[in-house]
């Protein structure tokens, strides 16, 4: 069993690679070797890989994977993240599922069903908090969701983007929602909210696509000019349709001070299948790995590692499933490694950057999928 615990006191970037590549190998083995055993179809899914029982390439020469015990996490068999779209994949008895999570997908296409029981979807929560509480500091915050109550109201439109907001609103204290049921921006309630915390530090969290269309858009517009000089943004999903505006991270984070003057502006990359397990954006740009998860850019062909400054496919691996195998993952999105441990923010291992999705990918981020709806 792993010692989450002792995980949990743990500072988020506080590992260098050599120690973090040991430390994270020896948990991500003990997760494949639960996850062989405790859920059939990941084992299934193992086999058809020719990786169990009869796999005769290394590094598992033939063995059972649960005998390969000094692989390094970039061995351990990654799963593509379409899979939980196809099977139910969980490590714990049905009667032990405490909370299921869907990812978001438009109409017609198959959604992910994450399975967690009560200790997952603790752990997750708390390494959340451990993770964006080193942007946004201690505390809980007034906090200004630029979404709509509805989200979170409607079962129906309640996946990804409606557990993003709960998850996200342990920070936040007094929250108001800047948009009403019609997805139009509240300026009389936000002017209300802003002068009742007039001087304090705000946090404010929503989904990029939609900041930028429903906030940013409406600001220039209108002329309103709301003082958020004093706020910190976390906002992550929807680059698929800023693409195709051609608008850039830079030019998104520009534009957002010009209107409201927000210089603290932190993009996040994550996804349903390992929930909890987050990369924020530090004060340099980049997105950064903590200790609870990693990831690696594999050649979309070879499906090998490549090094810094090479575009491939992102695997993301997390320490955090424990209750359904999403361990390790491949995804249908590209990025490049930046670089490691030598961030100018000061924060220690991996850091890179999400360059779209693969050719043909279903859209799946939450702002996305609004658009599409």
């Amino acid at each position: 069993m792993i010692n989450y615990s002792e995980i949990l006191n743990l500072d988020p970037y506080s590992k260098n690679k050599k120690e973090k590549g040991e430390w994270i190998s020896q948990i991500l083995r003990e997760l494949t070797k639960h996850h062989e055993k405790n859920c059939p179809e990941y084992r299934k899914i193992l086999t058809a890989m020719g990786l169990y029982p009869s796999a005769t390439q290394p590094p598992f020469s033939g063995e059972r994977l649960s005998s390969a015990e000094n692989i390094s996490y970039e061995e351990i068999p990654f799963i593509p993240v379409r899979m939980f779209k196809e099977y139910e994949l969980r490590s714990i008895a049905k009667e032990e599922i405490f909370k299921t999570l869907t990812s978001s997908g438009t109409t017609g296409q198959a959604v992910s069903k994450i399975y967690l029981d009560k200790q997952a979807s603790s752990i997750q929560t708390k390494v959340l908090t451990k993770i964006v509480g080193e942007f946004v500091g201690k505390g809980r915050h007034p906090m200004i969701i630029l979404d709509s109550k509805e989200v979170i109201k409607n079962r129906q439109m309640f996946s990804a983007r409606g557990a993003g907001i709960i998850g996200f609103s342990i920070f936040g204290r007094d929250k108001f929602f800047a948009f009403d049921e019609e997805m139009k921006l509240d300026v009389e309630g936000m002017e209300k909210f802003l002068e009742k915390y007039k001087g304090e530090k705000i946090f404010l969290f929503g989904f990029t696509f939609m900041i930028w269309q429903h906030f940013y858009e409406i600001l220039k517009k209108n002329g309103y000019r709301p003082d958020l000089s004093k706020g910190i943004l976390i906002h992550g999903g929807g680059w698929k349709k800023l693409a195709d505006k051609a608008v850039s991270p830079k030019e998104f984070n520009e534009r957002l001070k010009e209107v409201c003057a927000i210089e603290s502006v932190h993009e996040y990359y994550g996804m349903v299948e390992q929930t909890g397990t987050i990369y924020v954006e530090c004060e340099k740009g980049h997105l950064h790995c903590s200790i609870f998860s990693d990831v690696c850019i594999r050649d979309p062909i070879t499906f090998s590692v490549l090094g810094e400054g090479e575009k491939g496919l992102i695997e993301v691996v997390s320490v955090l499933p424990y209750s359904y195998p999403g361990h390790v993952l491949l995804t249908e999105d590209e990025g490049m490694l930046l670089g490691e441990d030598n961030c100018e923010c000061g924060r220690l291992g991996k850091y890179f950057k999400i360059m779209g999705r693969i050719k043909n990918a279903e859209i799946r981020g939450c702002s996305d999928t609004y658009e599409k709806k």
